[in-house]
Formats: C-alpha cells, structure tokens, sequence
C-alpha cells in the first residue's frame, strides 16, 4: 500500500484562551517538525464556555461548551483538526467527529495556588477555596469540611487575578496548565491523587477531527502516545459508563506500570457526605474494559443512586 503524501497545508481550530493558545502551538510545532514543507496555521476562536463566566459548567451545559464551535470549523472546512485539553472532551463523541490522537501527558495532578498557604492542611477555618470543579469541591469538603468552597469560573489568568486581589484564600487548578504557561512557580503543593484524584484524561491533549479523514488521521499518528493513550481510554471509558459530566462529581485516573494498567475512580456527593471509591487492575490492551469493569464497581456500591439523583436535580 502507498503511503498517503504529507499534508501541504492543515488549520488547527483552538480557543483563544492563553493555555489553549499554548496547547495548539505545541502540537503546530510537532507537526512543522514531522512535515517541515507543510504550512501549519492557527483558527483561533471564542466558545461559549468562554464567553459565560457568571456560572457554574455544571449549570449551563458541561464542558461541551468548549468544543462545539471548534467542531462547527471541522464541519465547514475551516479547519482540520481541534486540539482540546482532553479533560474538556466529552466521553460521547459520534460521527462525525472523532478522537483522532493522544498526545504524550503532563502532570495530571491537581495544584493548590496560595498566597498565604503551603498546604491546604495551613488554611485556616472558614479560609475560601476556589474551584470550577464539583469534582475537586466534593473532594475538598470530605477532607476539608472547615473550609468554604466556593466556584470560580474564567481562564487561567482571571483565576489567578481572583486569587491575588484577595477574593479566595487559596484556588485549586490543573497542574498541568500552570506548569505550560511558566506558572510553576505559583504551585505552593501538588495534591497527591488520594486528595484529589484528577479528572478523567486530566494533563493529556487531545485531537479532534471528522471521522472519514483517514489521510489525516495518518498524518496525525505519529503525535499518539500509547501509554498516555491506554490510561486515558480506561479513564474515559468509566466516564462513558456513568454517564460522566460537569454534573456528576466523578474522577478516574490511570498509571501504566511493569506492564500493568492500574486503575482508580470515584463517585461523590457534590456536598462530600458521601464518596464511593475502587481500584482495579489489568491489562493496557482492555483498557477500555477495564474502565467500564471500574464504572460497575461503583454502581453496585450504589453510586446509580447519587448519579440519578444529580441527573434529575439538573433537569429540574
């Protein structure tokens, strides 16, 4: 079979945002290297997961927000392919879109950000705690219930902007984004995942494009990680299971190690009153069966209740 000839030129869609800006130069930059005579640009966009910052994700339709307008490039033909934090990807892509690549993952931990605090053990009663995650807050509560956790919403640098006029005593973000943008230093402790157990594809990059796009999906190939891609598709797949979403505090993370994919995943209450946990182990090759063999542990601990609980408090 002959091999497809290198792209000429791509358009990469991405949010405008500083991380996302940095997120799809990363991958410009991998493929100029791959394809040095092909022409690689940016379409930079606004989503509505931008635009609306008074709110909660949960309450104003999940992360979704942040792809949709990139998929409307895909489908018109403005742009080739997305490139999504892989955490904001939701579980249930359909045709025509699909989740091409993988790339290799940074951190996925959690960071507290403080500048008054070392830990979050150092915060005193009563101290407020930023994050946009029911995930991290249910987490925070159940370990830290004298603390006041309250939502935080905007990009990375409002967030910080929040922090340091004094509105929150210390925010909680993803690793990952502060250490890309040369924040690293702002990091005053990196949560140890039986803290705050990252989202499901937390610190990966993702690729998006149209499925029927094989000569693109070649192309893209040689960017995929396999271990990354391996622990992410266990993640997901518990995700997928349980019907995952901005509503439903729900966490899953995976390590590749000695060959083994080992497994962790919960489900809590947003208030911390209740968190159902499991670990599993497997095989790399069954990633995904292992992350549904994860989603049925926490069903039959009872975390069906919890999610129709949530499902139906967000229809209402």
């Amino acid at each position: 079979m002959t091999a497809a000839p290198a792209p000429q030129s791509l358009v990469i869609a991405t949010r405008a945002s500083r991380l996302a800006l940095w997120q799809a130069r990363h991958v410009q930059a991998r493929l100029q290297d791959l394809y040095p005579d092909c022409r690689v640009e940016l379409l930079e966009m606004t989503t509505r997961g931008d635009q609306i910052l008074d709110r909660t994700l949960s309450k104003v339709g999940g992360k979704g927000l942040f792809v949709k307008e990139l998929e409307t490039a895909l489908l018109d033909g403005r742009a080739d392919l997305a490139v999504h934090s892989l955490k904001d990807v939701p579980v249930d892509l359909a045709r025509p879109f699909t989740l091409s690549t993988i790339l290799e993952r940074a951190d996925p931990c959690d960071a507290l950000v403080s500048n008054t605090a070392d830990s979050l053990d150092a915060l005193p009663a009563g101290a407020v705690v930023g994050t946009s995650s029911l995930r991290r807050e249910a987490q925070l509560r159940v370990r830290y219930p004298h603390l006041e956790v309250k939502p935080l919403r905007g990009n990375l640098d409002t967030r910080l902007a929040k922090l340091d006029r004094g509105d929150y005593a210390a925010i909680v973000l993803a690793a990952a984004g502060l250490q890309r943008l040369g924040l690293g230093d702002r990091i005053r402790a990196v949560l140890p995942v039986d803290v705050s157990l990252p989202a499901a594809g937390q610190g990966a990059l993702g690729i998006e494009t149209l499925a029927d796009h094989s000569d693109l999906q070649d192309w893209l190939a040689p960017l995929a990680c396999g271990q990354t891609t391996a622990c992410a598709l266990a993640e997901r797949a518990v995700s997928r299971a349980l019907g995952g979403s901005c509503q439903v505090p729900l966490a899953a993370h995976a390590v590749l190690r000695d060959g083994r994919l080992y497994l962790q995943a919960l489900v809590a209450e947003p208030d911390g009153s209740r968190v159902l946990r499991i670990e599993t182990v497997g095989e790399p090759g069954a990633a995904e069966a292992l992350g549904q063999q994860a989603a049925q542990g926490l069903l039959d601990q009872g975390a069906g209740a919890i999610l129709a609980r949530l499902s139906a408090s967000a229809a209402s």
